[in-house]
């Protein structure tokens, strides 16, 4: 395996720590299950709009879904609540080793961009207020080609705005199905094993499997 030249960065809860979001949630239910579930359901069911052919943007998905909830819950939510149950996606705060393992990579000499499922406001917005944007050399949503992540197409989206190959870029995510997808067109991976993350058996092994992105940063060369 060779160095890569461009690092690709998944965001939520590969880099941003989505308790507060998943807490709020779970309190707006009263239930402790239910923040798991919505968001399982929202990467279902943006991978519904990508295999249909369809696409409505990750923060409608977001709404329908929470929605679907609480109709199985007998709650009636209006627009506003919904609106005020989800707010705090934009104010998440990175997870402590991310700057350091930014700061390590970026003297290294790497390219570092993040790809993300949200919408692009959404997205410059939440590492903005991390304060991550200074470290990333592009920030990529899948808007731009309408394709949800792990669909070939959106890793494909990045390297060819990059005008990078596959084998000289790396994914990384705390998801198996993200590093599933990104290994599938060729690139190298590596697992950020957040707490109750685990891989997908039946995918490759990714390159690198460790718990903090300060891990990967000092086993890059």
């Amino acid at each position: 395996m060779k160095n890569p030249n461009l690092i690709v960065f998944d965001v939520n809860e590969t880099l941003l720590n989505m308790s507060p979001l998943k807490a709020n949630i779970n309190n707006a239910f009263q239930h402790d299950q239910v923040a798991e579930i919505w968001f399982e359901q929202l990467l279902h069911y943006s991978l519904v709009e990508s295999t249909i052919g369809n696409y409505q943007n990750f923060s409608e998905i977001a709404r329908a879904v929470l929605q679907m909830n609480a109709v199985q819950h007998n709650l009636k939510f209006t627009e506003s609540d919904i609106q005020s149950i989800l707010e705090p996606i934009t104010q998440l705060t990175a997870y402590p080793d991310v700057p350091k393992g930014f700061e390590i990579l970026k003297e290294k000499g790497y390219r570092l961009v993040a790809l993300s499922n949200g919408k692009p406001d959404v997205l410059k917005e939440q590492l903005n207020n991390s304060n991550l944007t200074g470290f990333l050399d592009n920030i990529y949503s899948i808007e731009g080609c309408k394709k949800y992540k792990p669909h070939p197409e959106a890793y494909h989206y990045v390297l060819e705005s990059e005008n990078c190959s596959a084998e000289n870029a790396m994914m990384v995510a705390a998801h198996g199905w993200d590093i599933y997808g990104a290994s599938e067109v060729g690139m190298q991976t590596a697992f950020i094993r957040r707490q109750d993350k685990v891989l997908y058996p039946l995918s490759k092994t990714p390159n690198f499997d460790v718990k903090k992105i300060t891990d990967l940063a000092e086993k890059l060369r």
